[in-house]
């Protein structure tokens, strides 16, 4: 009876253990050949695939789907390009407003908390109205208060002494658009979308009114005035994280694979890179990295 029980156990840590090697994997064994190495615009591009690994992830290479970005989540060269139509109302004063950047303001939007941030005057930079109606401000580039992978936030300020009749200022528009290394330009917020926050400093009575097509001062004549309206954050060097394509599973099969038409529309050369990976609960992740360089002509 002991040898019996000593022969079963002997042969259910077999079965385990043989079970348990059958449920590992190891590192795919993949390999990638194209089909050329130059193409023009519009050819149709195949990679056929050796071996058979479990999971097969694309990365063309092109912007968003690059893999060395894989990880990125931020960069650096973005521009922040801000620019406003303005209209000065009723009376005209020079100096009542002022523009405002700061990229150390906490996000707390009170007086206090205000007043402790470092704010930079660049009022100079824009072109302000002089009573006439959507006088646009010129577009100025914001980047240098975003170097360093930092937020900026953008104010209005508005101040007036206790004058029998008030000044009204109307930012008719407003824009924040990123710019690219390459020049592409993307817009980020319009006056409607800009986030903004009104802070009455003096005078609680009146402040500035935000309404979806525009912002505008209000004040009262015989009443000294300070008030500020500001944005959310802006930085134009945070981006997400490029992403691969997924073009296999466990569940199919591939043995060759044409990147869509549209995925190569300009002439440059790319790294298109493949990651083969196996994997399953035995095992840790197995991963096989190929790349492939190729040109595009015209």
């Amino acid at each position: 009876m002991v040898m019996n029980k000593s022969i079963f156990y002997i042969i259910i840590c077999a079965l385990v253990a043989s079970c348990t090697k059958r449920d590992t994997v190891g590192a795919p064994e993949f390999e990638v050949i194209p089909n050329g190495t130059t193409f023009k615009v519009g050819d149709s591009i195949i990679f056929t695939f050796k071996g058979n690994p479990q999971n097969i992830v694309f990365w063309p290479g092109t912007p968003g789907f690059t893999y060395e970005y894989r990880n990125r989540t931020f960069t650096n060269g973005n521009k922040l390009l801000m620019r406003f139509n303005s209209y000065q109302q009723f009376v005209i004063r020079n100096n009542n407003l002022s523009v405002l950047v700061s990229n150390d303001f906490n996000g707390t939007f009170d007086k206090t908390n205000i007043q402790a941030a470092t704010w930079t005057d660049i009022t100079d930079r824009f072109v302000l109205s002089e009573g006439a109606d959507q006088v646009e401000s010129g577009t100025v580039d914001l980047s240098e208060f975003t170097a360093d992978n930092k937020a900026a936030t953008i104010a209005f300020r508005y101040v007036t002494e206790d004058f029998p009749s008030q000044t009204r200022w109307v930012i008719r528009s407003f824009n924040v658009d990123l710019q690219t290394e390459d020049g592409t330009i993307t817009p980020l917020v319009n006056v409607g979308t800009a986030g903004w926050k009104a802070v009455s400093f003096e005078n609680p009575n009146t402040n500035w009114t935000i309404m979806s097509t525009q912002v505008l001062t209000g004040a009262v004549g015989g009443v000294a005035d300070e008030d500020w309206i500001l944005t959310k954050s802006f930085n134009p060097n945070t981006v997400s994280p490029d992403k691969g394509i997924a073009i296999k599973n466990i569940t199919t099969g591939l043995t060759r694979y044409a990147p869509a038409l549209q995925t190569y529309t300009k002439p440059g050369t790319y790294k298109a890179v493949f990651e083969a990976t196996n994997f399953n609960y035995q095992s840790p992740l197995q991963r096989v990295v190929k790349e492939v360089t190729i040109t595009i002509t015209p």
